[in-house]
């Protein structure tokens, strides 16, 4: 007898919606194992200092501009560890899937999102956040947050965004990926 392989944290989340995604898409969040990414990316900073701050106690990358990107995936059906290379500068988040939403550890922040397949796109929602994961934050805060995957000349595609009041840009960065 056969037994299936559990399902990934972006198939728990998204249930039979996951089957919807675009190609590209749904082979990166099939993985499982160790894999690793390339491409390219490009990585916007605010200017305010509380911007400067916020990025810099949550590990966000420096401004850069078309640089080299390895993302080295680690996934079982519990988590996911997500090891970023933008050009020599390193971010990791781990990643967990609780009640149907998506958690994702940066830093001392936990955020929690509602993740939205529409086609041709994967979308996620910030449905919460704690500090140190004990603390809540009002959401509110993060409306500016957005993140968008999808498939564009058969690579994954992706952008993060994260805007706050009184502080504005925090962080935007862009690029693709595919299979290295």
């Amino acid at each position: 007898m056969t037994v299936a392989p559990a399902a990934t944290l972006f198939q728990q989340a998204l249930g039979a919606a996951f089957y919807t995604l675009p190609e590209a898409v749904r082979r990166l969040h099939a993985v499982r194992g160790t894999t690793r990414y390339a491409g390219i990316a490009s990585v916007e900073r605010g200017r305010n200092p509380l911007a400067r701050l916020c990025a810099r106690i949550a590990g966000l990358p420096k401004a850069m501009r078309d640089v080299p990107l390895a993302v080295e995936f680690t996934a079982d059906a519990k988590r996911e560890t997500w090891c970023r290379d933008f050009a020599g500068t390193r971010m990791q988040t781990r990643l967990g899937c609780k009640g149907g939403l998506l958690r994702e550890r940066l830093g001392p922040l936990q955020f929690r999102y509602h993740l939205h397949p529409g086609n041709p796109a994967l979308w996620w929602q910030v449905a919460g956040v704690r500090l140190f994961g004990l603390l809540p934050l009002p959401a509110g805060w993060f409306d500016g947050v957005r993140c968008r995957e999808r498939e564009h000349d058969g690579r994954y595609e992706f952008l993060v965004e994260a805007r706050l009041p009184l502080v504005g840009l925090v962080v935007r960065y862009e690029g693709w990926l595919a299979p290295a």
